[in-house]
């Protein structure tokens, strides 16, 4: 969730910290299979691939402060890979990690004109918000204006990563062969040779409130 707001006292988990910076490229493709490659990390660490084996892209980390969160000045524009994958993966809240289902159902926003609402699918990149933190997101980020658009779901299934996509030189070397602009979902085969820097999730059974609706219905389930 980029934002500018760099004088808030609030700064999403999902956020990237200065000090937080990508680290040295060492991929290597190698051969897993007859007619089939896969892109590591020559030191690799089973931490580098999310549950279904895609590799991430590697960023520092922080230590953590008294209250349990990254320290260091937030690069808004950017979420850390990981964080971002964690919460997605575990549906929690992009804010503070806690569970981030209501009583109502997941909470999902974007900015009033970032989605078709009129869609039967959504692909969203943007971890959940708990129920504590809807105002915080919508008065944080600027690109939704302080009047999200808002997927209340029921269900989010896993969808994919976006990310890019690597190849082998004719020296032996890699180069990215293609920046996809739009999330590959999982079981594609190139995701064999994927950098992940994101998760992705699908929603196809939600509603589209605006925020004075789901504030309100917040209020009526608690």
């Amino acid at each position: 969730m980029p934002t500018t707001a760099a004088s808030s006292a609030v700064v999403p988990y999902v956020i990237q910290r200065v000090g937080e910076e990508a680290a040295p490229d060492n991929l290597i493709i190698r051969r897993s299979a007859p007619g089939r490659s896969r892109l590591h990390y020559c030191d690799e660490d089973p931490r580098d691939r999310d549950p279904r084996g895609v590799l991430y892209a590697r960023v520092g980390w922080n230590p953590l402060g008294a209250d349990g969160m990254p320290t260091g000045e937030p690069l808004w524009k950017f979420m850390h890979p990981h964080r971002q994958m964690a919460t997605m993966q575990t549906l929690r809240c992009q804010v503070c990690t806690q569970p981030a289902r209501t009583k109502i159902g997941l909470i999902f926003l974007a900015g009033p004109r970032d989605e078709d609402p009129t869609r039967m699918e959504i692909l969203t990149n943007q971890p959940p918000v708990c129920a504590r933190h809807v105002r915080t997101v919508a008065a944080l980020c600027p690109h939704m204006e302080k009047q999200p658009m808002v997927f209340l779901a029921q269900s989010a299934p896993m969808y994919g990563v976006s990310g890019v996509l690597y190849g082998r030189l004719a020296r032996g070397g890699l180069h990215v062969v293609a920046r996809p602009d739009v999330a590959v979902p999982y079981g594609n085969p190139d995701l064999a040779t994927f950098l992940a820097s994101q998760m992705v999730r699908r929603l196809s059974s939600f509603r589209v409130l605006d925020l004075g609706e789901l504030l309100k219905k917040l209020g009526t389930a608690a």
